[in-house]
C-alpha cells in the first residue's frame, strides 16, 4: 500500500475544552439571517476545523440545540463558542466596540476580491454572512468597513453559503498562518 488514511486518533486533534482554553484565532462569524439549519451546523463544524473564536447567530438562525443543526455540525456547536442576536446591526456594534474589522462577504460595486484581501497583523476580523436568497443585507453591508467577494468563473451567481464559509476560512486562517 503506497498509501493510509489516517485514523482519527491520529490526527491529533483538540478535544472540546482545549479548543475553548486555546489562545484565540481572531476570527468570528456572523450568520445574518441564515434560514437553512444544515448551513448554520455546516458553519459550526467548518468554524471549528479552522478556530473561530466565536459565530454569532442572528436573527433567524437556528441555535443549539438543534437536531438538524447537529446533524451538520457533529458536536462542532459544543466546541466552538456561538451567542444568539435577534439585530444583526447589534451584534456588528457589539463587534466594533470590541475592536474587530467587519468584512462582510458579498457581491457589491466595491467589493476587494478575496484573493487580494490580506489580514493585517494584531487586527480581529468578523465576516459576515447572508441570508441563502438574499444574501447580506444592505443595512448590514452598509455598517461593514468592506465586503469581499468569492471570484467565480461559470454561470452561477453565487456559493452556497456553507460553501463560502469555508472558502473564506480557509484564505484568512492561511493568510494568517503564512504571514
Amino acid at each position: 500500500m503506497k498509501d493510509r488514511k489516517l485514523l482519527n486518533a491520529e490526527l491529533g486533534r483538540m478535544k472540546p475544552g482545549e479548543y475553548r482554553d486555546a489562545a484565540p484565532s481572531g476570527i468570528e462569524l456572523v450568520l445574518d439571517n441564515i434560514r437553512s439549519s444544515h448551513n448554520v451546523g455546516s458553519a459550526f463544524r467548518t468554524a471549528d476545523a479552522f478556530h473561530v473564536d466565536r459565530i454569532w447567530l442572528c436573527g433567524i438562525c437556528d441555535c443549539p440545540p438543534s437536531a438538524p443543526l447537529h446533524k451538520s455540525a457533529l458536536g462542532a456547536e459544543d466546541s466552538v463558542p456561538w451567542v444568539h442576536c435577534a439585530d444583526t446591526l447589534e451584534a456588528l456594534r457589539r463587534l466594533r466596540d470590541e475592536g474587530y474589522v467587519i468584512i462582510g462577504v458579498e457581491q457589491t460595486c466595491a467589493a476587494v476580491s478575496l484573493e487580494k484581501f490580506v489580514p493585517e497583523a494584531g487586527k480581529r476580523y468578523a465576516f459576515v454572512f447572508g441570508n441563502e436568497v438574499d444574501g447580506v443585507a444592505q443595512e448590514v453591508v452598509d455598517a461593514c468597513d468592506f465586503c469581499v467577494e468569492i471570484p467565480q468563473f461559470g454561470t452561477k451567481h453565487s456559493l452556497n453559503v456553507s460553501v463560502s464559509v469555508g472558502v473564506v476560512l480557509w484564505h484568512a486562517v492561511n493568510a494568517i498562518l503564512n504571514r
